[in-house]
């Protein structure tokens, strides 16, 4: 048996591999959680765990969202909690544009679902090492929040 054709399509599943690991080099975190479809309860918090090993580098602290065309509102309000190594804590509101003042959604995507990669804070900077711990609440003023499907936190290594 000639083996030399078989050893082609293997070479080839490891491409998409190399390509997916490549494109995210730089992120120190980056991960998404699903809202239920149900909705976002106001006292659920997305929760995110993040190891900081390096004080001296400037990172870039992106949010995520993905949000259905059906969203009954342009924009969104959050609460970001953070608790950091040594057990302080800090609570931001902040408010996240998701569509412009015509209506048309802001963000990546076409269909129903829109997706925002937002930058809050760049070079970031973080004063201690260890382990911080982010939650996402919603803060609007409705119990269970329909619309938004996934809620996400990336900090990348700043780009100078």
């Amino acid at each position: 048996m000639d083996t030399k054709f078989l050893k082609w399509p293997i070479a080839m599943l490891f491409v998409p591999v190399l390509l997916m690991v490549s494109c995210n080099g730089g992120d120190l975190y980056n991960r998404t959680v699903v809202i239920p479809e149900r909705g976002w309860y106001k006292n659920e918090g997305v929760r995110f765990d993040v190891f900081i090993g390096d004080t001296l580098a400037n990172y870039d602290f992106y949010i995520s969202l993905r949000n259905t065309i059906d969203y009954r509102y342009s924009n969104l309000y959050i609460f970001l909690n953070t608790m950091m190594p040594n057990g302080n804590k800090t609570r931001d509101t902040l408010e996240i544009i998701l569509a412009d003042d015509t209506g048309k959604w802001l963000g990546k995507g076409w269909g129903s679902v829109k997706e925002n990669d937002v930058l809050l804070r760049k070079n970031l900077r973080f004063p201690r090492k260890g382990d911080y711990r982010f939650l996402i609440q919603q803060a609007m003023r409705t119990d269970t929040l329909k619309g938004i499907t996934d809620v996400g936190l990336r900090i990348a290594k700043a780009k100078d």
